[in-house]
């Protein structure tokens, strides 16, 4: 069943499907232009396809607004969304402004937006959910919250006075760290870099490592020293050299003085290698334990939640110290080989006789043709006296070998797969791509 009316950050995230079941994509913000005399129309909603694309999927393609999902009629324009000149975005513009009431009550910050249904495919802003500041002295709560109309309030902008990005970002939450990455790179800049600082160290950071290049540095370049030293200090050390190897010679030594000692120390001797290296590719920071371990007390550190899958896949035997660079390197234990061992046993007896390490000044080919070569998904990495300074794991190769637009290239290979897949299909479910002109594109009902 249709509801008449539905708020705008509980469409976030919401599956969208064809008139045959066929999921879509998923609903990622709607899509309002501002009128003189009335509420703001909606004219359409962004929707993430397959490949993280994100494509405008107009108002009056939808049949069916409730029930956590959405139904249109198939017709889907699946060329890349561009927000127009007028075009406001719900939960990426509107939610966090500040409006005044018109009765003269004070002011509100907008925490979602009420749409409604005022005829067969015409939706417009209907109603605001807003909360009041707080009026008490004590650190926690938060103001009333009131329900207004929108001819009921005035939005209130203060020159130089940022607007705040919590509500998207509660709105986003449930993203993943790549579609995070992708939801803000679809932002205006301004807006991107509001949302940016709002954001913990820990989520930047994990956004940041999802950016092309470009966009972590300007991101970066937008925040303080010693905010951006702390975002860095929560990258994975490999990324965070990456990134400050393209800043400036200057920035980057004051943010690696600013950054946590052990942290930096990862972070300048990764820098100390050739890009096109293994030392210049590795992660620094994998399993490490002595021989006399035990197999419980590895099953144990790759159980981890927080660790990546590619080094979890293995542990790292060495002498003591334990932390890159270590003592001499023995082998690696992968993990299924200790599922196969009692929890006693210990490691130092289920080396991998047939791996060898790789040297840091190792090039970046001859890695790649190591791990193919012997189905592998990480090899570690020593120095000249055979200690371990780290591991290249698949996902760092990846990177490596993939064209810097890689991202942007699945993505229309996935997207024009699935539209000549589903044009083959029954002609009510295709997804055509419309075009007027040469490449200019056309929105169904958006004018």
């Amino acid at each position: 069943m249709s509801a008449s009316r539905v708020f705008v950050a509980r469409l976030a995230g919401c599956s969208v499907f064809d008139p045959l079941g066929d999921r879509v994509g998923r609903v990622r913000d709607v899509l309002v232009v501002y009128r003189k005399n009335d509420p703001p129309r909606v004219v359409g909603m962004i929707v993430e396809i397959p490949g993280k694309r994100r494509v405008f999927l107009s108002i009056g393609r939808v049949t069916s607004v409730g029930s956590g999902q959405i139904i249109t009629t198939g017709l889907i324009n699946v060329r890349r969304f561009e927000q127009r000149g007028g075009e406001v975005r719900v939960i990426a513009e509107m939610l966090g402004r500040r409006v005044s009431l018109l009765d003269g009550s004070g002011d509100a910050t907008i925490e979602d937006v009420a749409i409604e249904e005022i005829g067969p495919g015409e939706w417009e802003v209907s109603q605001l959910f807003c909360r009041r500041p707080k009026t008490g002295g004590g650190p926690f709560g938060k103001g009333p919250t009131i329900f207004a109309r929108w001819e009921e309030v005035t939005e209130r902008r203060v020159a130089g006075e940022a607007q705040s990005a919590s509500q998207l970002l509660a709105a986003y939450s449930d993203l993943k760290p790549a579609d995070l990455a992708s939801t803000l790179l679809d932002l205006p800049e301004g807006r991107r870099l509001e949302v940016a600082e709002e954001l913990p160290d820990d989520r930047l950071a994990d956004v940041l490592e999802e950016m092309p290049e470009s966009s972590q540095v300007a991101i970066l370049g937008s925040l303080d020293d010693d905010r951006a030293a702390d975002v860095l200090d929560q990258m994975q050390p490999d990324d965070a050299a990456d990134l400050i190897a393209q800043l400036s010679d200057e920035r980057g030594e004051a943010l690696l003085d600013l950054m946590q000692p052990e942290e930096a120390e990862d972070v300048r001797m990764l820098l100390s290698y050739a890009p096109d290296t293994a030392g210049g590719l590795m992660t620094t920071d994998p399993i490490i334990l002595s021989a006399d371990a035990t197999v419980a007390e590895g099953l144990a550190l790759i159980r981890r939640h927080e660790l990546a899958p590619a080094l979890g896949a293995a542990v790292c035997i060495t002498l003591p110290p334990y932390e890159p660079p270590t003592g001499r390197f023995l082998g690696m234990v992968h993990f299924q080989r200790m599922l196969r061992y009692p929890p006693h046993e210990r490691l130092g007896t289920l080396l991998d006789q047939g791996l060898d390490p790789v040297h840091a000044t190792t090039s970046a080919a001859e890695v790649s043709r190591i791990l193919a070569s012997y189905n592998l998904v990480s090899v570690p990495v020593v120095d000249e006296n055979h200690r371990l300074v780290g591991v290249v794991t698949i996902d760092d190769v990846l990177d490596h070998i993939l064209p810097d637009d890689w991202r942007s290239q699945d993505e229309e290979r996935e997207t024009r797969k699935r539209a000549a897949a589903r044009y083959r299909g029954t002609a009510t479910t295709a997804i055509p791509l419309k075009t007027t002109g040469r490449g200019r594109r056309r929105r169904d009902g958006a004018g």
